[in-house]
């Protein structure tokens, strides 16, 4: 039985990259009043990368369970210098099942990942693509140069986040990484191996190792609307990542218990010298209540820890698939007809 996997054969190199050409997947929930000038976007692309490269290029759109017009906005969109792909999902999965399904579905080699909101700018995939063909890089990965218009607590937040997840890791996931990365055929063949069904796509897309670069860029402002990330689905993900990537956790759970353990002793040791050198009796009730009240709430939280880790070991014991299908409809560049299944899953 292979314990691991070869992908050696789908090494990409400037000869080869254009016949392997390119899929950009763009998961999409409730984005109807952008998702025009977004397409506009990618078409231009499409003609820039055809004309420096050779490249063919294709869309996934993945409508993550859209309550907009978003999906029927999706399947008027014309395949112009590109082919279309609408993936549209039964319910909303979330991104991580969204980015996976646009995975499962790209046909060309290389994928590109950028976010539908148009914080993602489609200028700066020129770049990213000749990092792969003309540098050889096989994950090129973006991330924000700066900070400096979020909150002070934010910005603390997110340094505590990838401080705990890169804690004893040896693979670090890089600071303030997006989604928005461009994988090789063979970078995208490993990640499309990975069994896992509780995905952190940042981490995993980091795990396969292979010869990464960071692209510095400032992300531009949503085409329209409002973030659908408030505080809470934030701090959620956050917990989805520590628990489904690391076990920094646990770690930090165990270290705690260690310390806690350390200081009740060396309480203890104080007690028992203040008795012997005054002859005091010291109050046990105050400091009885304070320990056990520590003590208590320090095993909740140690539980509930564990008790994110067992759930993750039951999902992916009940193996479901990550997301399913409703509707999948396909367009050529050049030609005016779409295909279209239905019912397809993630394990098709």
């Amino acid at each position: 039985m292979t314990l691991g996997s070869d992908v050696s054969g789908l090494t990409t190199t400037a000869a080869n990259a254009a016949a392997r050409g390119l899929s950009i997947v763009v998961p999409v929930y409730n984005e109807a009043a952008g998702l025009v000038a977004l397409h506009q976007r990618l078409v231009e692309l499409a003609k820039t990368l055809r004309n420096r490269y050779g490249l063919a290029c294709e869309v996934v759109y993945v409508d993550d369970g859209s309550v907009d017009s978003t999906l029927s906005i999706a399947r008027s969109l014309p395949a112009e210098a590109l082919d279309v792909q609408v993936v549209s999902l039964s319910r909303n999965f979330g991104k991580e099942a969204a980015l996976m399904a646009g995975l499962d579905h790209a046909h060309r080699g290389a994928v590109l990942f950028m976010d539908g909101d148009g914080q993602h700018p489609p200028d700066l995939v020129e770049r990213l693509v000749a990092h792969w063909i003309d540098d050889g890089y096989d994950v090129v990965y973006t991330a924000k140069a700066n900070r400096d218009n979020e909150s002070a607590t934010r910005r603390l937040a997110v340094r505590g986040f990838y401080s705990l997840i890169n804690w004893g890791a040896r693979q670090k996931i890089p600071a303030d990484a997006g989604d928005f990365r461009l994988l090789s055929p063979r970078a995208a063949a490993a990640l499309r191996q990975l069994p896992e069904r509780n995905r952190f796509f940042k981490g995993l897309a980091s795990w396969i190792g292979f010869k990464q670069i960071r692209v510095d860029y400032e992300p531009a402002a949503r085409a329209h609307g409002v973030t659908n990330f408030n505080a809470g689905r934030l701090i959620g993900l956050s917990i989805e990542g520590l628990t489904s990537f690391s076990v920094a956790p646990l770690r930090f759970a165990s270290l705690l218990g260690a310390l806690l353990a350390g200081a009740a002793f060396l309480f203890g040791l104080s007690i028992l010298w203040e008795v012997w050198t005054t002859g005091k009796q010291v109050p046990g009730y105050p400091s009885l209540m304070i320990g056990v009240m520590t003590i208590g709430g320090v095993q909740l939280i140690m539980i509930g820890i564990v008790g994110e880790y067992i759930g993750k070991i039951l999902s992916e014991l009940k193996a479901r698939p990550i997301y399913f299908v409703a509707e999948h409809s396909e367009k050529r560049a050049g030609e005016e007809t779409a295909a279209t299944a239905t019912e397809r899953t993630a394990a098709e």
